[in-house]
């Protein structure tokens, strides 16, 4: 009996992972679905088995894609945080995504490769108006700066057999999302004060500038639909919703949910000089090929965020 094709799930534990995993399970299932991880607790989600590596780490990640030689590829596995460590950012981002690549080449040439790159490659340009896919990338940190470094050796590294699929995905959150990103930010503060754990008064950054944002399951769902394309053709494509929200409304809309006086206090560490005042996405092209667009209500998501916020102070 031939060996069933393999599905190579790469930073799979993380905030995304969670959402897409299951969803992998659902849409292939005559997969061996395999996660990788670099941590031995790790526990397999359903449907799936495990190895253990780094991306960091070349010879580790040789040898599993070697052993594997899978035929689907999904790269999730990064550094997320803009104002994360830039050294390890680019030790992930970059050189994790180099020594897959290479693995890749080696060992899985015939097969899908689907990097999740970000919306942020875009940086300065987006003062042009909402990017397209042919907008010039202008990164302003380095996690923009390293994806889009990944994007480029990506598509030089990986041979012409290899079906490339990079999908900018903007920002996105939901349940399980943690405080280094805006939403969850506001939300564990405010679930922190309802349960008198902190004075009532939110720390914020620039209320102004206005995002591009989905909610997790909906980029989940974009990204299978990408994947099960299977046109044979390599692709670049935005994930996005293709409005944009003021962060200070978004905001309003979380203490709407609380009835607890709050006040709100700008924090200068919170400020980012390199701020974009707006930042869209165009998504024409992936509406076009896969007929994709938002499910989930963005009231519902921020009301979802806050209420595993409310759970999570509480059981801590």
């Amino acid at each position: 009996m031939p060996a069933l094709p393999v599905l190579l799930l790469v930073g799979g534990t993380g905030f995304v992972g969670g959402y897409l995993a299951p969803e992998l399970a659902m849409a292939f299932p005559s997969h061996r679905r395999v996660l990788m991880t670099r941590s031995a607790a790790t526990v397999a989600p359903a449907g799936w088995g495990l190895v253990q590596a780094d991306i960091r780490d070349e010879r580790a990640v040789d040898e599993v894609l070697e052993n594997l030689r899978p035929a689907l590829i999904v790269h999730l596995a990064a550094q997320s945080a803009v104002a994360g460590d830039r050294k390890e950012t680019w030790r992930a981002n970059f050189g994790g995504t180099f020594n897959l690549a290479v693995a890749a080449k080696h060992h899985a040439p015939e097969g899908v490769f689907f990097f999740a790159s970000s919306g942020e490659v875009y940086g300065r340009s987006f003062n042009l108006g909402p990017a397209t896919e042919d907008t010039c990338p202008q990164p302003l940190n380095a996690y923009a700066a390293s994806k889009r470094a990944a994007e480029t050796m990506l598509q030089d590294i990986l041979p012409a057999g290899t079906r490339l699929i990079i999908a900018r995905a903007f920002n996105h959150t939901g349940p399980g999302q943690d405080e280094r990103f805006v939403l969850p930010a506001f939300a564990a503060q405010i679930a922190r004060i309802e349960a008198g754990q902190a004075p009532p008064v939110i720390k914020v950054g620039n209320l102004d500038a206005e995002r591009d944002f989905l909610d997790v399951r909906d980029v989940t769902d974009a990204y299978v639909k990408l994947l099960q394309m299977g046109d044979g053709e390599r692709h670049l494509i935005n994930v996005a919703s293709g409005a944009a929200r003021r962060i200070g409304n978004l905001l309003d809309d979380l203490l709407s949910l609380s009835a607890t006086s709050i006040r709100i206090e700008t924090d200068s560490e919170r400020l980012r000089p390199s701020d974009i005042p707006r930042a869209v996405g165009d998504t024409g092209k992936l509406r076009a090929l896969t007929g994709w667009s938002p499910q989930r209500d963005f009231a519902t998501t921020i009301q979802d965020v806050l209420e595993w916020w409310r759970q999570r102070v509480l059981t801590k």
